[in-house]
Formats: structure tokens, C-alpha cells, sequence
């Protein structure tokens, strides 16, 4: 553990959705603030559709950049036709963190129930870059912030975190 000041850490947001615009993004809204209030850096913000490529696209030009430590991306994860983030992404991976998913859709299940199920949220490494991605919806967002991403983006966070992975940041 660092006795020093948590490490900040640069984070671009995407919103992947077919219906939200900058003004109807409340996911991405208050994604965005708690980045912030958590001290870290907003590297970028977009709203993209449910375009598998276009997703990957995106993501691939964030993951080489050598600043940028993490891309969060809310929505597009559920088990729908459309719902296409983990098919645009997991193949970018380098390694992927099974936990992250498990232990969400643990949490969740104890908010709504069986419907956790569905959910694909999941996380990994791309090019030292850590990718997570998380449901669209403001509570299951805040959920995933406050439980897991928040804590493991705490440089600070004991027995081991995120940031000591995210090499980029040294």
C-alpha cells in the first residue's frame, strides 16, 4: 500500500447507446462526476451507437494511447439482440479480470434477482490499459462505481488494486 496521495489515473468514458444524447445521458452524467469527485482525470467523453466496429474502433484508438489508464464504457451489456460491448471488446484483450463480472453480478442479484443473469459486464487488459465494461442503467452504474471500479482505482487500496497493474501510469 502507497502512504502517499492516491495516484490519479486518466479514464475515457463512452456511453454506448442508440437513444441517449448529450443531454439525456444521466448514466454517463454521474459516471463522469464521480470520476472526478474520486480525484481522477476525464481523458475524453463520447456517446456511441450499438455499432460493434464502431465501439471496437473507438476503443482500440484509447487503448494505444500512451496517457490514457482505463476506458469505462455503460451500456450495450445486457442479453439483447443489440446489446453488442462484449463481442466489440473482448477480443482487444490481453487478459481478461473474471472476477469483476462474477463478483457485479453477485451484487446485483442482491438488488434485483435472477435478472443479474443477464448482465455481461467484464473487465480486462488491453495494452496495459484497463477496460471495463458495465450495464447503462444509473443504479447498476452506481453499483459497479461504488463496489468495485471506485475501491480498485484507489492506488491506495489494500491487499492490491487495479492501479499497480496500469503500467502506463509510471
Amino acid at each position: 500500500m502507497n502512504s502517499s496521495s492516491p495516484q490519479a489515473v486518466h479514464i475515457a468514458l463512452a456511453t454506448v447507446s442508440d437513444r441517449h444524447t448529450p443531454t439525456s445521458d444521466a448514466t454517463g452524467d454521474w459516471l463522469s462526476e464521480a470520476i472526478v469527485k474520486a480525484g481522477h482525470h476525464m481523458y475524453q467523453r463520447q456517446i456511441l451507437p450499438t455499432d460493434k466496429y464502431l465501439v471496437r474502433a473507438v476503443v482500440s484508438r484509447w487503448i494505444a494511447e500512451p496517457q490514457l489508464s482505463v476506458v469505462l464504457l455503460n451500456g450495450s451489456t445486457g442479453f439483447a439482440e443489440h446489446n453488442s460491448v462484449p463481442e466489440a471488446i473482448e477480443p482487444l484483450l490481453d487478459q481478461q479480470i473474471d472476477g469483476f463480472g462474477e463478483l457485479f453480478r453477485q451484487l446485483s442479484w442482491q438488488q434485483i434477482g435472477s435478472s443479474a443473469i443477464q448482465s455481461r459486464a467484464f473487465a480486462g487488459l488491453a495494452n496495459n490499459t484497463l477496460v471495463i465494461a458495465i450495464p447503462g442503467s444509473e443504479s447498476a452504474a452506481k453499483l459497479a462505481w461504488d463496489e468495485l471500479i471506485e475501491p480498485q482505482l484507489n492506488s491506495q487500496q489494500g491487499p492490491c488494486n487495479f492501479v499497480g497493474r496500469l503500467t502506463k501510469q509510471r
